[in-house]
C-alpha cells in the first residue's frame, strides 16, 4: 500500500468512563449513528459535517440497528429496546429554534418508546422482519426472537422463541472489565448463503451485503462446510455470535429444531466477526470468515481443496496472532484492520490464499504464516476505538470511519495501491496532499509520543512517592524494634505534647496541644495523615463493648526535614478525673493518594487501603493538669490553713464548709475545728535521696555548682517541685498560663482538674537510724481521687529520674534500702 493516509476530523465531543464499548452505525443518507456506551447516542451528517442531533435514553446504551425498508432505528438501553423512526426523527430536528441552528437538537426518548421490555439487553441484529436480542442472565445467554410487526405504528411484538446456552465457568471479559470499567458487548452477524433470493433481502443489494458490518454473504461451499448441508438445502440465514467468553456460536434461522451450537474458541473475548472476498470467485461472494479476539488472535475460515485421489472439500482453519490487543477491527475485500488503542494498522488477507493449500502444512509454512500475521503495516494513527465499515471514494481510496477516545470523529483516507504507479512523474496535487498527509502523520506520532511522556513522568513520580513511602516505613518500623533502647528525643520522627487549659463560655477545658517533629532526612508528602488516639490508663468497655478511646485524624501535605507540624484537640472538660490518659500517636499513608482520581475509581478496594506505623505513645497525668497559682498573686504562708483559705473561691469553699460539716456529724466525739480539719485532709508521701537529686537535678545545669548555695536543702526541694511541674521526661509537659514563674519556696498551691485545692510541700527530712538525708513530697488535698492521682503522677516521675541517675553503688544501695524501688513497682 503506497503513500501515507490522511487523517480529517469532523467533529469532536467527549465522553470517557462509559460502561459499554462504543459504535459507529451507517444509517440512512449520509447519517452516522454514535453509540459511545452512555446514555445518548449522536447523529452526525456527513454531508453537512456537524452534530444533528443528540437521543438521550433513560440508561446507558449498548447497541442499536437499523432497518432501512421502515426507516425505523432500534437502540437497547438497560429497561430494553426503544423504536424511533427516521421521519419522526427528521421532524423534531428541522423544528429546532432557529438561534439553535447551530447545536443539536436534544431528544428525550421516553417510555412511550419502548417496544421490548427485556432487561439487559446488550447486541441487536434485524435480519429481514425478525429482531434478535442478546442478553446476559445469571448462569446463561440467551437470545430471543421477535417478530417485527408490518405497520411502523404498531407496538405489538410477537415472541418468535429463545435460545439458551451456558456460561462457561470463568469469563474471559471479566478481568478486562474490572480493569477498564468497560464491558465488551458480545458480536452479532448474520452469514447468507450465496446471494440472498428472499423477497425481504431484495431491497438490499448484493454488493451493499458485502460490506456491511451485520451482513455479508457467504461461498455456498464454505457454507455448506461451517454450517451443515441442511442449512445450505434450506438457505437459511445463519446467525453467528461472538461471546466475550471466547466462544464463536452459530445458528441457522429458518431450520426447525436449530440450537446454538459452537464453531470455534478464541480462548479470549471476541471483539469482530466479518468476511473477506481474499480468492475472487463471483461478485459480491466472500470466501473466507474472519474472526477477531482480543488479545490478537485471528482466525481464517476458507475451503480447502481435497487430494487429487478423491478427497473432497474441507472446511480449513487457519489461526494466527497479531500485535495486539485488539480495540476494534474491519475488513473489506482483501484487508484487516484494527485499532491496538495506541496505533492503527492493516493486515493484507489476500497473501492467505498461499499460507494454506491442501491438507499438508509444512514447518516453513507454518514459519511464513506467523511472520506474516507478525507484520502489519502502521498507518500512524492513534488512539481510535471504534471503527464503521470501510468504503471506496470517487479516487479509489478506502476511506475509514474513526472515532477517538477523545470522542472525536475522524475520517481516515488510505490511499489504493496501483502496480503502474511511477514515483517520478507525480502531479503537484498529489505531491502537496502526500506533504500533508506526511505533516498529519508526524502530528499523530508526536501526540502519541506526548501522551506516552505524560504517562512516563506520571509513573516516574508514583515511584519516587512509593521510594519516599517505603523508606519512612523502614525507618519508623527500625524505631518501634528498637525503642526500648532508643530515647524518644533520638528517635528522628517523633511527637511531644503539651496541656493548656482555656475558658469558652464561662467553661474551663483542658486542651492538648500535639507536635508532630520531622528530624529525618526525608520529606512527608502528599497522603499522611497524624493520627492521635485518647484513651484512659485504666478504663472497662462499655455494655455494649465499645471502649471510651477517642481518635482524631490531621492531614497535612508536605512536612520537611527539619519542620514541625503543631495540632490541637479538647483533652477533657473540667470536673472530668478520667486521669491519667495515654495519647497514642501514629502515621498513616493513603495508597490511594499515589494514584490520581480517575485512577482511583477504577480501583474501588485500593480507596480504603493504608499503611499505619507507629509513632510513640504519651501520658498525660495529674501533674499535666494542674493549674499552679502564682506566688505573686497569692503569698505562701507557713500556715497550710490559712493558705488554703486564700486560694480558694467562694464556691469551692462553700462546698468544703459544707464536706467539713458532714464530716464532723459523722465523727466521734465532736472535737475542735483543728481536729476536724485534720480528719478531712487526704495526704500521701514519697521520699528520695537527697544525693540522688544532686546527680541529677543540680548537676545537669550548666549554672549549677553543687558545692554553692544552689545544693542546699532549701533549692533542692524547689528545684524538685519545679522539675516535677514543668519538665517533660517523657514528651508531655504542662504549658504556662503566661511568664513562667521560678519556684521559691518548697510549697505550691494549684487547683486539680476537679476544681479541688492541692497542696505540694517539699521538705528534707532523716530516714532510718543512718540519719539518711532525703527530700519528702507530701500531697495534701480534700479530694482523695487528687491524692491518688498526684501521688501516681510523682511515683512515675521518680521512676523517671531513678532511671536516668548516674549508676553508683553506694547510692544504688542506698536508695533501695530505702525501698522505693519497691513502691515504684506497686505503683
Amino acid at each position: 500500500m503506497e503513500g501515507r493516509c490522511a487523517v480529517e476530523t469532523w467533529t469532536e465531543f467527549g465522553f470517557s468512563g462509559t460502561p459499554y464499548t462504543p459504535k459507529i452505525k451507517f444509517g440512512l443518507g449520509t447519517n452516522v449513528f454514535l453509540c459511545t456506551g452512555s446514555d445518548e447516542v449522536f447523529v452526525f451528517s456527513t454531508q453537512e459535517r456537524k452534530l444533528r442531533a443528540v437521543l438521550q435514553f433513560p440508561g446507558p446504551v449498548s447497541d442499536l440497528v437499523e432497518c432501512h425498508d421502515k426507516q425505523l432505528l432500534y437502540v437497547s438501553c438497560r429497561s430494553g429496546v426503544y423504536c424511533i423512526s427516521f421521519p419522526f426523527l427528521l421532524s423534531r430536528v428541522q423544528s429546532s429554534p432557529a438561534d439553535a441552528s447551530s447545536s443539536p437538537a436534544e431528544l428525550k426518548i421516553s417510555s412511550d418508546f419502548l417496544v421490548v421490555g427485556e432487561e439487559g439487553a446488550l447486541s441487536l441484529l434485524l435480519v429481514s422482519s425478525v429482531l434478535l436480542i442478546l442478553s446476559q442472565r445469571d448462569t446463561s445467554w440467551l437470545l430471543s426472537l421477535y417478530k417485527t410487526p408490518e405497520q411502523t405504528q404498531s407496538s405489538s411484538y410477537e415472541m418468535l422463541g429463545s435460545f439458551r446456552l451456558p456460561q462457561v465457568l470463568a469469563d474471559l471479559n471479566s478481568d478486562t472489565e474490572g480493569q477498564t470499567g468497560t464491558r465488551r458487548r458480545p458480536v452479532l452477524v448474520c452469514v447468507h448463503p450465496g446471494h440472498p433470493k428472499s423477497p425481504s433481502s431484495s431491497s438490499t443489494s448484493s454488493s451493499e451485503m458485502t460490506i456491511t458490518d451485520s451482513h455479508f454473504c457467504l461461498e455456498p461451499v464454505l457454507f455448506k462446510l461451517l454450517f451443515g448441508i441442511d442449512a445450505a438445502l434450506a438457505r437459511s440465514p445463519v446467525i453467528l455470535c461472538g461471546l466475550p467468553d471466547g466462544r464463536l456460536c452459530f445458528l441457522p434461522l429458518r431450520l426447525p429444531g436449530s440450537q446454538l451450537r459452537v464453531l470455534r474458541s478464541l480462548e479470549q473475548p471476541v471483539v469482530f466477526v466479518g468476511a473477506s472476498v481474499v480468492m475472487e470467485t463471483g461478485p459480491g461472494l466472500a470466501r473466507c470468515l474472519v474472526a477477531v479476539g482480543e488479545q490478537g488472535r485471528v482466525v481464517l475460515m476458507k475451503t480447502d481443496k481435497g487430494e487429487p485421489e478423491g478427497g473432497g472439500d474441507m472446511a480449513g482453519f487457519i489461526e494466527g496472532c497479531v500485535p495486539g490487543p485488539v480495540v476494534c477491527s474491519f475488513v473489506d475485500e482483501h484487508h484487516l484492520y484494527y485499532s491496538t488503542g495506541s496505533d492503527l494498522l492493516v493486515l493484507d488477507l489476500s497473501e492467505g490464499s498461499s499460507w494454506r493449500e491442501g491438507k499438508e502444512r509444512d514447518g516453513e509454512t507454518s514459519r511464513k504464516t506467523a511472520a506474516a500475521f507478525q507484520s502489519p503495516t502502521s498507518l500512524n494513527v492513534c488512539r481510535v476505538i471504534a471503527l464503521a465499515a470501510p468504503a471506496l471514494n470517487t479516487t479509489g481510496d478506502v476511506q475509514l470511519l474513526g472515532l477517538t477516545i477523545r470522542g472525536q470523529l475522524q475520517r481516515i483516507i488510505l490511499p489504493a495501491g496501483r502496480e503502474d504507479a511511477g514515483s517520478s512523474n507525480l502531479p503537484s496535487t498529489q505531491v502537496g496532499r502526500s506533504v500533508r498527509d506526511l505533516l498529519s502523520a508526524i502530528g499523530d506520532v508526536c501526540e502519541r509520543a506526548s501522551v506516552l511522556k505524560t504517562a512516563i513522568k506520571s509513573k516516574n513520580q508514583i515511584l519516587r512517592h512509593l521510594n519516599h513511602v517505603l523508606n519512612i516505613s523502614f525507618l519508623l518500623l527500625a524505631n518501634k524494634n528498637s525503642e526500648e533502647h532508643l530515647p524518644m528525643q533520638e528517635k528522628q520522627i517523633r511527637c511531644y505534647a503539651e496541656t493548656r487549659w482555656s475558658r469558652l463560655l464561662q467553661k474551663d477545658s483542658l486542651n492538648l496541644t500535639c507536635v508532630l517533629d520531622n528530624s529525618s532526612p526525608y520529606v512527608l508528602e502528599q497522603g499522611w495523615t497524624l493520627s492521635i488516639t485518647v484513651f484512659p490508663l485504666s478504663y472497662s468497655s462499655s455494655a455494649e463493648g465499645e471502649s471510651s478511646s477517642t481518635n482524631f485524624s490531621f492531614p497535612f501535605h508536605n512536612l520537611n526535614p527539619g519542620e514541625t507540624l503543631e495540632v490541637s484537640l479538647p483533652l477533657s472538660a473540667a470536673g472530668d478525673t478520667s486521669f491519667p490518659m495515654r495519647v497514642s500517636c501514629s502515621l498513616i499513608f493513603s495508597l490511594s493518594s499515589l494514584l490520581g482520581e480517575e485512577e482511583t475509581a477504577h480501583l474501588p478496594s485500593l480507596q480504603s487501603s493504608c499503611i499505619s506505623l507507629p509513632l510513640n505513645t504519651l501520658t498525660v497525668d495529674w501533674l499535666h493538669t494542674l493549674q499552679v497559682n502564682s506566688p505573686t498573686m497569692h503569698p505562701i504562708s507557713r500556715n497550710a490553713t490559712s493558705q488554703s483559705s486564700n486560694i480558694t473561691t467562694d464556691t469551692v469553699q462553700a462546698f468544703l464548709n459544707s464536706h467539713r460539716s458532714r464530716c464532723a456529724g459523722r465523727g466521734e466525739g465532736g472535737g475542735e475545728g483543728a481536729s476536724k480539719a485534720e480528719r478531712e485532709q487526704c495526704s500521701a508521701s514519697v521520699r528520695v535521696s537527697s544525693e540522688l537529686l544532686r546527680d541529677t537535678l543540680v548537676l545537669k545545669s550548666s549554672d549549677l555548682d553543687p558545692r554553692g548555695p544552689k545544693s542546699t536543702p532549701q533549692n533542692l526541694c524547689s528545684s524538685l517541685l519545679d522539675w516535677l511541674l514543668y519538665e517533660s521526661p517523657e514528651g508531655v509537659k504542662m504549658g504556662h498560663q503566661g511568664d513562667r514563674f521560678v519556684l521559691s519556696s518548697s510549697v505550691v498551691h494549684a487547683r486539680g482538674p476537679t476544681g479541688d485545692t492541692v497542696k505540694l510541700t517539699a521538705k528534707e527530712v532523716n530516714v532510718g537510724e543512718e540519719s539518711l538525708r532525703a527530700i519528702e513530697v507530701q500531697i495534701e488535698s480534700s479530694s482523695i481521687a487528687a491524692v491518688c492521682g498526684l501521688h501516681h503522677a510523682v511515683l512515675r516521675r521518680i521512676q523517671t529520674l531513678l532511671q536516668i541517675a548516674p549508676e553508683r553503688a553506694a547510692s544504688t544501695m542506698r536508695v533501695q534500702s530505702l525501698g522505693l524501688r519497691q513502691a515504684l513497682q506497686r505503683a
